[in-house]
């Protein structure tokens, strides 16, 4: 399926910029050891991919998904086949102690490319799940910088997300603290990241659900209001690897808007999905109808849908990468915009959030209130838009 078409556009976005790079890119990789973490992921993977045929002389990926770390291996080999530097995967959890012994144990990587992430909205729907997105967005990326200055990285890079400029949900705050943390580590290492664009078709998202849903015989449901921007996985990579390598510290890179890149809603691309796929959507006025109409509908080349306005917590009406005192380069490159970063941050504030959620955690006491007035202590103009709904209540 051409995903490019069902996302509005006939050609790649970073194409030129790539292609302007090559030469400085392919002698950074060959010349250097990287660690990708969260590699099985679908952006990690697509990264992982674009610094392997470059040839590094070391690419180990870390994942705490077996399963995905083994069809990325299948994935390489029956693509790209074989590299004459260290290429090996783990399958391990970057909180564990474990894993603290394997970076001891060969913890020399120039680059470190961090791709982990509880990337939901709906991850803010109870405590504990909650918590689970601090300690990963925030508490790993922390501990993982300071392995890196430690082992003498070159750079640090960590993906966050065009929902942390403004963020109205406590995913998007996540990545704005994390933000913060990165301006304080970044004063003795070089670090940059990335705000993204939704990725098209990766793992849990929307998009993917579709797949799921006609394999499963299931009616597809959409927001018909919610608007979006889409990259394809290979453009997640490829600005990943962009931002690693050409990018200087603090900068942050994102997709310059253009008519490559332009919104669409989720219930436009569900039509044009099915349409490739040689259905026709069928628009019901219920799930229930939806989940009848399934049985009998496709028979007549038709897929019963429900398309519905967004009513649940932590949707934004509209998507951003920076934000209004952000101070921009969109000269550098063609399609490739940058945010100088000039985020300020308050050294007690900061160590005062950690000490909290370190108090909250060996309690084993905490509410999301707890954690959603920390997160307003550090993002004064956090606007979180609580509607007592969640995504997990809908089908």
């Amino acid at each position: 399926m051409d995903v490019l078409k069902l996302i509005g556009r006939n050609r790649t976005l970073f194409g030129q910029d790539i292609a302007l790079h090559t030469k400085e890119l392919n002698e950074k990789v060959s010349a250097s050891k990287f660690l990708v973490i969260g590699g099985a992921g679908s952006i990690g993977q697509a990264v992982t991919k674009e610094i392997f045929k470059r040839n590094p002389q070391k690419l180990h990926v870390v994942d705490i998904s077996e399963n995905n770390l083994v069809e990325l291996v299948r994935d390489i080999r029956s693509s790209l086949g074989y590299i004459k530097g260290d290429f090996r995967t783990f399958a391990l959890d970057i909180g564990s102690t474990i894993y603290d012994a394997f970076i001891k144990a060969d913890g020399e990587y120039d680059y470190v490319l961090n791709l982990s992430a509880l990337k939901h909205v709906r991850s803010e729907k109870d405590p504990f799940t909650l918590m689970r997105m601090v300690e990963v967005n925030v508490l790993n990326t922390l501990k993982t910088i300071k392995q890196s200055k430690a082992n003498g990285a070159l750079k640090y890079f960590c993906v966050s997300t065009d929902k942390a400029a403004n963020p109205v949900n406590m995913m998007g705050a996540s990545k704005r603290i994390m933000e913060l943390f990165l301006m304080q580590e970044s004063q003795d290492l070089a670090i940059s990241t990335a705000r993204f664009a939704n990725v098209a078709f990766s793992d849990g998202s929307l998009l993917h659900g579709f797949n799921q849903r006609i394999l499963k015989k299931q009616p597809i449901v959409a927001p018909n209001d919610v608007k979006r921007y889409f990259v394809t996985p290979k453009e997640s990579g490829e600005l990943c690897l962009m931002s690693s390598l050409l990018g200087g510290n603090k900068e942050i890179f994102f997709p310059k808007l253009s008519e490559d890149l332009h919104l669409i809603t989720f219930a436009e691309i569900a039509r044009k999905y099915l349409k490739e796929l040689g259905y026709e959507a069928y628009e019901c006025s219920s799930e229930e109808e939806a989940r009848n109409m399934v049985m009998t509908l496709p028979a007549k080349s038709k897929w019963p849908c429900f398309f519905t306005a967004s009513d649940t917590t932590g949707e934004k009406d509209f998507e951003e990468f920076f934000m209004e005192e952000e101070v921009l380069d969109m000269e550098r490159f063609k399609n490739v915009g940058i945010v100088k970063s000039n985020l300020t941050f308050e050294q007690e504030k900061l160590e005062f959030f950690i000490d909290q959620v370190e108090e909250f955690t060996q309690s084993g006491k905490w509410s999301k209130e707890n954690l959603l007035k920390l997160f307003h202590d550090l993002i004064p103009g956090f606007d979180h838009k609580e509607k007592g709904k969640y995504l997990d209540s809908k089908m």
